[in-house]
């Protein structure tokens, strides 16, 4: 079974001989309010008629407060060290370009 990951590389090393590849999970992400997040979290615990009582008064509490953005996804992230001319033979990927990496388990 292959499961294939697209990755974006973040950092290269060259020492001559071998070349290091520093590699973040490619995942967009978008900003959650810190806020939003804490509405949601309080929305779930209470009950329907609790909830509309307390919303807006936590929401007057909220407003006082900075916005807080936050990622909502944690990023994997990969190094490789290869010999240089495997790296030639990949097409010297650089920073930014995005790799698509293939794991498979062997049995």
């Amino acid at each position: 079974m292959a499961d294939s990951t697209r990755y974006r590389i973040q950092q290269i090393v060259d020492s001559g001989q071998v070349v290091q590849i520093m590699l973040a999970e490619d995942v967009q992400t978008e900003p959650v309010s810190q806020k939003q997040l804490i509405l949601d979290s309080v929305a779930k615990k209470l009950d329907p008629e609790l909830r509309d009582q307390v919303q807006p008064l936590l929401e007057a509490i909220l407003q006082a407060q900075p916005t807080i953005k936050i990622k909502s996804y944690d990023q994997s992230t990969i190094t490789i060290t290869m010999p240089r001319i495997r790296y030639e033979r990949m097409g010297r990927p650089q920073v930014g370009e995005a790799l698509d990496i293939n794991i498979s388990r062997s049995k």
